[in-house]
């Protein structure tokens, strides 16, 4: 039953700020995913959900996609959306745990007082009474012991949906018509129709990568293919060609520059070579670094060069592995290294924020040359757009980006790094920090 916020007491979370920041996302990784308001889709009408099947009509708006085979949870600042997590399904055994992640994530994220959890799944309702109740129950007992108002704890499956907390739940579940005729997505303001259009039946649906253009490919083809035979015979030798086309941006820092604020799907020529630059692994990392954080730390990765950029990879490693202590914030009367600082960024150990902005910008682009890129020449690319998909809060996403670059190379080294880092469920610090106050961002709100 859908139930109305009261006051509630609000976990304490005493979280380091940094005075550096920008932008306006909330991060997540591995099979954990965080997506703030901003991140979702920044409007400023209300959106009403008046019972709970209006809200789980909405659910799919408010995420961005269809959930399947997952728990989600909406965190709430009053009657205001703050953030959307999920997570994958887990078995019975592991219910306990899986809650307890799911709140310690919680407590930290700045401002919520309520929480809203659904599970997706493949059980029907029967006998046994609502599907994934036990996991739900769990996940209510801790939010309420956290201070936490819990709205609803809902279950959809095949054939029904129920509440938690519904007395009078049906054997069979509520029929899940009731969801599907919902007015509540139809009273959704015009501002949020684009989004609602582009819901994704999966998570790893959230991976649009557009349909490959024959012209756009085989140009592409010729180019990559001319970098690498440098065949005297041609009459336009491919870089010459590139510098004509793209004069100062064959530089990479110029080139990621020009995209970001283009705001295009990259000529031919830009498309080619951002594939070449992102096969290069310091090349790679700094367009991943510069397209969210912008061109000053990107000339910091670029000129910290190959001496440094394997500390770096043995950072991301070692957090997989449980070696070595990952790079921390110095102290006030310690001095960074800039190794140590670029290491915290790609870690997300760190409160200053991705430019999401930015970040959306260059995906698509990366999107539009892996769409197009030949078999085996987008694996750095892949890279790229997976980390940048994790800044952005969309580690679902960011997991999916990841399993089509190791499909084409297993063996890629900055791609396992990558599969094995996400699968953690590591959330950047920046998730956790409130963003700085931006003209026309606000939070979605559900009442």
């Amino acid at each position: 039953m859908w139930r109305t916020a009261r006051p509630c007491p609000t976990p304490e979370a005493v979280l380091h700020r940094q005075a550096m920041g920008h932008g306006s996302t909330v991060s997540a990784g591995g099979a954990a995913a965080c997506r703030g308001p901003e991140d979702a889709h920044p409007m400023t009408t209300i959106i009403r959900a008046d019972a709970a099947h209006d809200f789980l009509a909405l659910v799919p708006v408010l995420a961005g996609y269809r959930p399947a085979r997952s728990l989600v949870c909406i965190a709430f600042e009053g009657n205001r959306t703050s953030a959307v997590l999920r997570h994958d399904l887990p078995d019975d055994a592991h219910a306990d745990a899986l809650a307890g992640s799911l709140l310690g994530t919680l407590c930290r994220v700045p401002g919520i007082d309520g929480i809203a959890a659904v599970a997706y799944g493949d059980r029907p309702f029967d006998d046994d009474g609502l599907p994934h109740g036990n996991l739900l129950g769990r996940v209510v007992e801790r939010a309420e012991r956290a201070g936490f108002v819990v709205r609803d704890a809902l279950s959809v499956a095949p054939n029904g949906w129920g509440s938690l907390f519904d007395a009078e739940l049906p054997v069979g579940g509520r029929p899940l018509s009731l969801i599907e005729e919902s007015a509540a997505v139809a009273a959704v303001p015009p501002e949020a129709v684009e989004l609602a259009a582009g819901v994704a039946g999966t998570a790893a649906g959230l991976v649009r990568i557009p349909d490959s253009d024959s012209t756009i490919a085989a140009g592409i083809r010729e180019i990559l293919d001319g970098i690498v035979d440098r065949n005297p015979a041609v009459a336009e030798p491919t870089g010459d060609r590139i510098e004509r086309a793209l004069g100062d941006a064959v530089d990479p820092i110029v080139l990621v520059e020009r995209i970001a604020a283009e705001r295009g799907c990259g000529t031919v020529e830009e498309l080619a070579w951002i594939l070449h630059l992102a096969s290069q692994p310091v090349i790679r990392d700094a367009i991943m670094l510069q397209a969210a954080f912008g061109p000053v730390i990107g000339e910091l990765a670029l000129d910290s060069g190959e001496d440094e950029r394997p500390a770096r990879a043995a950072d991301l490693s070692d957090r997989q592995t449980g070696g070595r202590a990952s790079p921390r914030t110095p102290g006030p009367d310690e001095q960074e290294s800039v190794d140590g600082f670029l290491s915290r960024l790609m870690l997300g150990r760190s409160t200053i924020r991705p430019d999401a902005d930015r970040v959306r910008v260059v995906l698509e682009v990366l999107a539009t040359a892996a769409g197009n890129a030949p078999v085996g020449r987008r694996t750095g690319a892949l890279c790229i757009a997976a980390w940048l998909s994790w800044s952005l809060g969309r580690g679902s996403a960011a997991g999916a980006f990841i399993d089509l670059a190791l499909a084409e190379e297993p063996d890629h080294t900055m791609a396992g790094l990558l599969h094995r880092f996400l699968g953690l469920g590591e959330l950047p610090e920046w998730a956790f920090s409130r963003p700085l106050p931006q003209s026309g961002a606000a939070a979605d709100d559900t009442a």
